[in-house]
């Protein structure tokens, strides 16, 4: 849970206004002055600006390690809407704003829109609280910040839904050391954050889960499975499936029509063996026909087929029968 003593936090009604409210701290980043009309130019990773002093906090330059825990979400996103068999909209490190001008930003490290269909998306520069819908998720990699001594405590007093955080395992030579890798889950409930062991946006996907998703140098098996898991919730909440995602449709359409080929190619091999052995019994006896029948048993290639047909034909006795099909097997 993020630091109380020193997270902003929105005014009571009735409040004592003659006490000041603690201000928002952002470590690893640096204050910098910044006018509102440079922020569009400004060209580097900014946590915060605030609106009213036009000092904007920022951060370390972004690190390789840092910008992949928020690709990989988006990856592991993207897997569980082709099992939910619906979009999914990542934004990315998307200026987030409250409405009336740019009075304060924050940068989130990855945004995400689980009904981009539904939703009020946001416009081309800003999400506008107030005009357009939050996130179902925001998530904040502490490689070298820590948002919970100020930016989580503004998630909470704008009201953000959901916040991710994670700390990579991956140190950073400027994490303090008792600051423990993992993830943590914060949801909003009467307007306070309280922590939680799985999200609420992906049904079941807990925070072990999920940190564990993000540190993996590559998808793990039971990665995957967790997602199909999670894939598979939200569609079952949604009614939709693999099916309704068009790559995974043509996929299923050509597993089926391979496997229909292959059925029908099984079924001709096996009344082709069917006609061999009643030949067999015919000019030999039942006995050479039955053991004719398990030499050719899991045959399928209708050029030994073939052959043994000839055989049949050609060979004078039961014996000289099963030895040239033996050898052709």
């Amino acid at each position: 849970m993020y630091n109380a003593k020193t997270a902003s936090k929105p005014r009571r009604p009735g409040a004592d206004a003659a006490q000041p409210q603690p201000a928002p701290e952002f470590p690893g980043c640096k204050p910098v002055h910044l006018p509102r009309e440079e922020l569009e130019s400004f060209d580097r990773r900014l946590e915060y600006w605030d609106g009213a002093t036009q000092t904007a906090w920022s951060c370390e330059p972004s690190s390789p390690y840092h910008e992949r825990r928020s690709r990989s979400l988006t990856a592991l996103v993207e897997r569980i809407a082709l099992v939910r068999g619906a979009p999914i909209h990542n934004y990315g490190s998307m200026d987030l704003q409250q409405s009336g001008g740019p009075q304060s930003i924050m940068q989130a490290d990855e945004s995400v829109y689980l009904h981009p269909g539904t939703a009020r998306l946001p416009g081309p520069s800003a999400m506008v609280i107030g005009v357009d819908d939050y996130p179902d998720v925001v998530l904040e990699v502490d490689h070298t910040t820590d948002v919970r001594r100020g930016k989580l405590g503004l998630y909470e007093s704008w009201g953000f839904p959901e916040i991710w955080v994670e700390v990579p395992d991956q140190r950073a030579a400027s994490r303090r050391r008792r600051r423990r890798s993992g993830l943590t889950i914060h949801l909003l409930e009467d307007g306070r954050y309280r922590t939680a062991p799985e999200s609420k946006a992906f049904p079941g996907w807990t925070a072990e889960e999920i940190h564990e998703a993000l540190n993996e140098p590559m998808l793990t098996e039971r990665t995957s499975a967790v997602l199909e898991r999670v894939g598979t919730v939200l569609g079952e909440r949604d009614g939709t499936g693999p099916d309704d995602d068009p790559l995974l449709r043509a996929h299923r359409r050509q597993e089926f029509d391979r496997g229909m080929e292959r059925g029908v190619e099984r079924g001709r091999a096996e009344g082709e063996r069917a006609l061999l052995v009643r030949q067999a019994a015919r000019k030999f006896d039942g006995d050479t026909a039955r053991q004719l029948a398990v030499l050719l048993e899991r045959v399928t290639d209708r050029d030994r087929l073939e052959q043994a047909g000839v055989s049949i034909v050609e060979c004078e006795s039961a014996a000289e029968l099963l030895d040239r099909v033996t050898c052709n097997s």
